[in-house]
């Protein structure tokens, strides 16, 4: 394990950042997101626009520390999530409008991070780092706050809105709540919502369990569930991509029934490969 590594892990403690993230991935990406290279001192970091891809090829090329490509799920989700619900990072600062599944998405140092982890090392350390600690909660606030102003809102009910990430993939999800819904199936009831950065963007668990039907939460989930209650029909809707457009199938199933176990095929592979 290289100098910078080693250092790296340790600014990763002195932030606070829990054990899962103390790590030499976690470091090797700090390291990354810095431009550290083995020869450069802290003093030295710098702030480039990198994806996760990108920074997989960059960790290979300067620490010789080769990662499978199955890994970069692991690194979005163990790491540079973390990083960035801390504000160490900032996600898609170029454009935050992007989509969260988008797969030009990047990530930077946070300038106020760099200023500090530029004098890693020196006399001035600790006080800076005391300092940037007591200032970390307004900062990742901050942070949060910018990608809420760009989620898309969705009316599920007379004055009744949630918000989703930005993208594609929400603007369909909106598009069969508020258009296909009233068209199609008039005066049925929003059950579950997803969302590509959350997963759960809207969930009626009680409605749910009155229909006998009980979700897997590491499981897959149709990005549309409503209840027809006029034809006791659950329908479901999932996106998926084609060369132009996304489309969204819709399902329908008769009567309050399990909604893994009791599914026609067709309509089970469309719930289950969404």
């Amino acid at each position: 394990m290289t100098k910078n590594v080693k250092q790296a892990l340790q600014v990763l403690s002195e932030l606070g950042f829990p054990r899962a993230q103390q790590n030499e991935r976690s470091a090797l990406c700090l390291l990354s997101l810095l431009g550290m290279t083995r020869d450069k001192t802290w003093a030295q970091a710098s702030s480039p626009l990198m994806g996760i891809t990108p920074i997989m090829d960059w960790v290979m090329l300067h620490y010789k520390k080769k990662y499978a490509p199955n890994t970069r799920e692991t690194i979005r989700r163990q790491t540079m999530h973390q990083f960035v619900d801390a504000g160490l990072a900032v996600y898609n600062p170029d454009n935050p409008a992007r989509p969260v599944n988008s797969p030009h998405a990047v990530y930077q140092i946070d300038q106020t991070a760099l200023s500090l982890l530029r004098t890693f090392g020196s006399t001035a350390w600790k006080a800076n780092l005391k300092n940037y600690l007591a200032d970390r909660p307004t900062l990742a606030e901050k942070n949060a706050r910018r990608r809420v102003l760009k989620k898309i809102p969705v009316e599920i009910a007379s004055g009744k809105k949630i918000k989703l990430s930005p993208g594609a993939h929400s603007e369909l999800i909106k598009a069969v709540i508020e258009s296909f819904a009233p068209r199609f199936a008039p005066g049925c009831t929003l059950a579950y919502a997803g969302d590509t950065g959350e997963k759960w963007g809207y969930f009626d668990e009680e409605l749910l369990e009155k229909l006998g039907v009980s979700l897997d939460a590491h499981g897959k989930m149709p990005d549309v569930v409503l209840f027809d209650q006029a034809r006791n029909w659950l329908l479901l809707a999932c996106g998926r991509k084609t060369s132009s457009r996304v489309v969204a199938p819709v399902c329908a199933i008769d009567g309050g029934v399990g909604l893994r176990d009791r599914l026609p095929r067709s309509c089970r592979h469309v719930a289950l490969s969404c």
